[in-house]
């Protein structure tokens, strides 16, 4: 197998490279991490959950895990390259989304949670950082890290602040409603530009979050206004997605009006960012990172395999 160096992602305990196989000329994108890492910062089960779901889940918007496997020092994971970057690059790029792009990006996303929760697994990492464009500028979702199965409520607070619903944020056990709350945050900030709750420090965020006042940009649509607020609901109980009509309800609102859907799942409704590229490996649509320094060069063994059995 021959590694290139350019990184087109880094976490806090792992770096994904881009690759390419000898025998196939395929590029793949290698997600790299540091099993002392993963230990320190009490991940062990994150990632082993990640596995075993990327392994279990097809879907056209979500990224295909290929295989695992692990030497002495890192856990390896092999997932096809995904060459228009994240979604989050173009959003940046172009300070905000207009109606019908976000109305098309907020559909598959709506599709893929679909197919998830359907499965009985919570995805709970929902922003545009996670969300890459295939070639044709279709989303792909990664990074399972924070995806667990879950059949009624887990307790674990994880995921990125701004995208939290008020039920992880007060400990109150939570359920599959948190993606369709992380979806109205979503749909926000590709319209405005910027998330409805943001501070400096996380605290901050969990206070505006509680509070729960939005305050809407005057150029945004007002049917799209409606289904944020009603993604936004406090009270999951009375939460769109989490009712009796489940992810319809929020297919069938006013706002996704003339969505064809199964055009979607085909992916013959053409995308409205194709992504440039010169030929399959190009990296240009990610952003560059520095090289990694590697400090524990001198490890001796492998005191952690037995954590990582399943990879």
């Amino acid at each position: 197998m021959h590694t290139h160096t350019p990184h087109v992602g880094t976490g806090t305990f792992g770096r994904v490279y881009l690759s390419k196989f000898r025998h196939n000329q395929v590029f793949y994108a290698m997600k790299v991490l540091k099993k002392f890492e993963v230990v320190r910062l009490k991940q062990v089960e994150h990632i082993n959950s990640e596995k075993q779901i990327l392994s279990q889940v097809h879907f056209p918007f979500i990224v295909n895990l290929f295989t695992t496997f692990q030497d002495d020092r890192n856990l390896y994971m092999l997932l096809e390259y995904v060459i228009g970057g994240e979604l989050f690059s173009h959003l940046r790029k172009a300070g905000r989304f207009t109606n019908d792009m976000t109305r098309f990006y907020a559909a598959e996303i709506v599709l893929a949670i679909e197919y998830l929760h359907s499965r009985d697994i919570i995805y709970r990492d929902l922003k545009p950082e996670n969300l890459l464009l295939d070639s044709f500028g279709h989303i792909k979702i990664t990074d399972f890290g924070f995806a667990k199965r879950v059949e009624d409520r887990t307790w674990t607070l994880c995921g990125t602040p701004e995208y939290l619903a008020p039920e992880i944020i007060q400990s109150k056990g939570h359920g599959k409603a948190v993606d369709w709350w992380a979806l109205g945050i979503l749909i926000f900030e590709m319209l405005a530009g910027y998330p409805p709750f943001f501070d400096d420090n996380p605290f901050g965020i969990y206070e505006k979050i509680l509070a729960g006042r939005i305050y809407f940009p005057s150029h945004i649509d007002p049917a799209a206004k409606d289904l944020i607020k009603k993604l936004l609901t406090a009270d999951r109980t009375k939460r769109l997605g989490n009712l009796k009509g489940g992810s319809d309800d929020i297919k069938n609102h006013k706002w996704f009006r003339g969505v064809d859907w199964q055009g979607l799942m085909d992916k013959t409704v053409a995308a409205p960012i194709v992504p440039p590229y010169v030929h399959p490996g190009d990296t240009g649509n990610f952003e560059k990172y520095p090289e990694a320094v590697d400090e524990d060069a001198g490890q001796s063994g492998d005191p952690y395999r037995s954590l990582f059995t399943n990879f």
